[in-house]
């Protein structure tokens, strides 16, 4: 693992590559997409069957794109029972922390009867994407899915990409556990431009949440505004802070963590402390010859992987805020009086019995999280992003008179004419 400093020439530079690199999306894939989505439009079934077939080697019918109810009770009864337990144990505990999110309805009252307020509404109908990928992901539909369920959504569908073998039954259990309520054997731009405009078989959605691959990721782009999303997923990326502090072979293996996901993930150290980064850098060389997923790891740490020295650890924290990580660990003496500091991070790993794996799985806060910098303006998946809020207003005669005649010249100001009127009507203000 490469070892750079903050006081050579390149380092910005270098940093600057780092933190910008994105898998955007080339002019021949947004056009390949922009085709598959007109396409699913204009056609429904027969485009989306169609493009399965092409891109996933599966046949299917309006009798097989949805995954019957007797496959998920199967595949439930089948797993292995301490397998399903885990699952039962995430689901709890992610379902604990999104109920500290739920956002309530309220009203507020003034002394003429004026009232204003806001209603909390749950989306109808929303879609969670799970890959496929080398893997099936259990915890994405975990992650997914339970924040709709507390937020009051009534329905809640899933979509993985077809296999010749049928959906993972670890998905399926998964969705059962979390409370999905119908499963589509579909994936890739053709799964988006289902969910998002509907067809004969799969019913539009309200909003698709969920990471995917580059072609995923475009027509979530592209298809938004006509259907919600949560966000444009990037590669993903984990950065530590350390003080000196830290045992070298587990911030090394916190490292790879994200570098074994894709060869665009980026894992950072960001230390002053010379030794500390010398012996993370070999650890991390050493770990990587037994990973199942080195190679891919391997790719990752060469292109996107640094161990960095700073000048000291309040120049760790400012280049952290900088890169905005999906992950930030606090490998430090005292995480909690640091953790001010910190303006810009996904999620935030406070001391070393707290790495980024467990985010991943159990703890309970959301995985799916922003990447690429949009920290700086954006959050984890969560109960709010599946709720509209609607203000309410209610005017007595009295309070109307009371507001009215500043209404009218209000809209006399900007030219709206018609605006006045209605309210001079409704108080018989001669400036009508």
């Amino acid at each position: 693992m490469k070892i750079i400093d903050t006081a050579q020439r390149t380092f910005e530079e270098e940093f600057r590559r780092i933190r910008m690199r994105k898998a955007d999306s080339d002019a021949s894939v947004e056009e390949t997409v922009r085709g598959i989505l007109e396409d699913v439009r204009e056609n429904g079934d027969e485009a989306l069957f169609r493009y399965t077939e092409r891109f996933d080697g599966v046949r299917l019918s309006r009798d097989t794109v949805e995954v019957p109810r007797e496959e998920i009770d199967r595949a439930v009864r089948d797993l292995d029972g301490d397998v399903l337990k885990i699952l039962e144990t995430a689901a709890e505990r992610i379902e604990r922390f999104h109920r500290n999110q739920i956002l309530h309805s309220w009203r507020m009252e003034e002394e003429d009867g004026a009232v204003m307020g806001q209603e909390i509404v749950p989306l109808g109908r929303v879609g969670v994407y799970a890959p496929g990928g080398l893997a099936p992901y259990p915890s994405t539909v975990l992650m997914g899915a339970v924040p709709a369920r507390v937020a009051g959504v009534r329905e809640i569908f899933l979509a993985t990409p077809a296999k010749q073998g049928g959906v993972s039954p670890l998905l399926l259990a998964a969705a059962h556990v979390a409370g999905v309520t119908r499963v589509f054997r579909m994936g890739g731009a053709q799964a988006v431009a289902a969910l998002a405009y509907g067809t004969e078989s799969v019913p539009a959605v309200d909003k698709i949440v969920g990471p995917g691959n580059l072609y995923v990721a475009t027509a979530k782009r592209l298809v938004f505004g006509d259907v919600g999303i949560d966000m444009i997923a990037g590669p993903s990326e984990i950065v530590v802070v350390s003080d000196g502090t830290g045992d070298p072979e587990v911030i090394a293996a916190d490292l790879l963590s994200q570098a074994e996901h894709d060869e665009m993930a980026c894992a950072l150290l960001l230390t002053p402390d010379r030794e500390l980064a010398r012996k993370v850098s070999a650890a991390a060389d050493r770990q990587l010859g037994d990973l199942s997923r080195g190679a891919i790891a391997r790719k990752a740490m060469e292109r996107f992987g640094r161990v960095v020295v700073t000048a000291g650890l309040d120049e760790a924290l400012f280049l952290a805020n900088r890169f905005s990580p999906e992950h930030l660990e606090l490998m430090v003496r005292d995480p909690e009086a640091l953790l001010p500091r910190i303006t810009s991070a996904g999620a935030v790993f406070l001391g070393e019995h707290t790495p980024e794996a467990l985010g991943d799985y159990l703890a309970g806060p959301n995985h799916i999280l922003p990447t690429g910098g949009t920290a700086r303006f954006s959050s984890p998946l969560g109960v709010y992003d599946f709720v509209k809020r609607m203000s309410v207003l209610r005017f007595t005669p009295a309070a109307l008179r009371r507001c009215g005649e500043q209404v009218v010249r209000f809209a006399g100001i900007e030219g709206l004419d018609a605006h006045g009127r209605a309210v001079a009507f409704r108080i018989g203000s001669k400036k009508s």
